[in-house]
């Protein structure tokens, strides 16, 4: 896939002196946090939903202050005691092979695999059919060479789709935004999560996909709340959007990217309107409470690190 293939030299040293490594200049303060904790119902938690994307580094591979810090990102979201776990794609990198989640993931988030719900990367489709995410997830991975599936969560409903477009289409007539509309119509309810890989918003290193526009439209159409990106290796929270990219408090639906699974960092280039909070310089994982009505989330950094994130929002 082209995009991992980049050559980073010239990008990465604008970036820096656009935006710096940390956090980003001209971030917003965390949002409040909200009420205490909320229950789904008395005595009943509220269901958690760890995530994060672009985790993995390939076998052998040696930690360095900025990567491979995979073996930290699984340590921590076990710690959070999650009900099920969103990976974002690029889960093993460089090729997705087998061997190479034989090797490495599995030593590190292997212990969280019967809560996963994957969602797939450019980097599994650099082996043939992303033969090795879907021997290596198995049924959790959803129709073998598909990619999009869905799945409750308490009050919940949460879609995983396939954002590799030259693959598996996300043209607004494709069978997946088909399927995606049949999906949501036969799950009206009130509270929907999606997720899937390449960001259709970003002020990181990739930036902006509009390949994945119908997806976010579908979405729109249907009422979505929230949507989960990783692909750059950042984390970045907007305000609550329109297909169009404009502020929408009343329909919109917010984005987290977060690619800080633990493969390596990658500074922001410009920042994108209603970009809220984002930090290029910190591995972690994102921390959903779905409750009925409504949702909390706390981003929570490996064990040494200040950056923070914490706020809630209503469904719609």
């Amino acid at each position: 896939m082209a995009c991992f293939l980049l050559a980073r030299g010239a990008l990465v040293a604008l970036a820096v002196a656009l935006a710096g490594c940390g956090v980003a200049r001209g971030a917003s303060a965390p949002a409040s946090t909200g009420s205490p904790p909320a229950r789904a119902a008395a005595g009943v938690p509220a269901p958690l939903l760890v995530a994060a994307g672009d985790i993995a580094c390939h076998p052998g591979q040696p930690r360095t202050v900025a990567s491979c810090h995979q073996a930290a990102t699984a340590a921590l979201a076990g710690r959070l005691h999650p009900t099920a776990v969103a990976v974002l794609g690029d889960t093993q990198y460089d090729r997705g092979q087998l061997t190479e989640y034989l090797g490495s993931f599995a030593h590190s988030w292997g212990h969280l695999k019967a809560r996963i719900h994957p969602a797939t990367g450019n980097h599994e489709y650099a082996t043939p059919g992303a033969a090795g995410y879907y021997s290596y997830f198995g049924a959790a991975a959803g129709p073998r060479g598909r990619g999009y599936y869905s799945y409750e969560l308490g009050a919940w409903h949460v879609v995983v789709l396939n954002s590799n477009c030259s693959v598996v289409s996300c043209a607004a007539t494709s069978a997946q935004v088909r399927w995606l509309r049949a999906d949501l119509a036969a799950h009206p309810r009130r509270c929907t999560l999606a997720y899937w890989h390449h960001p259709r918003f970003s002020s990181g290193f990739h930036g902006n996909d509009t390949s994945v526009a119908p997806l976010w439209s579908a979405l729109y159409a249907g009422g979505a709340d929230v949507v989960l990106d990783g692909h750059d290796h950042d984390y970045e929270r907007f305000a609550p959007q329109s297909p169009a990219g404009r502020r929408d408090l009343v329909r919109g639906i917010r984005e987290f990217i977060v690619g800080t699974g633990g493969e390596d960092q990658r500074p922001f280039l410009l920042p994108k309107a209603n970009s809220e909070r984002r930090s290029s310089g910190t591995f972690g994982v994102l921390a959903l409470t779905l409750r009925p009505t409504g949702y909390s989330w706390r981003f929570v950094p490996e064990p040494g690190r200040t950056f923070r994130d914490a706020g809630a929002g209503a469904c719609h």
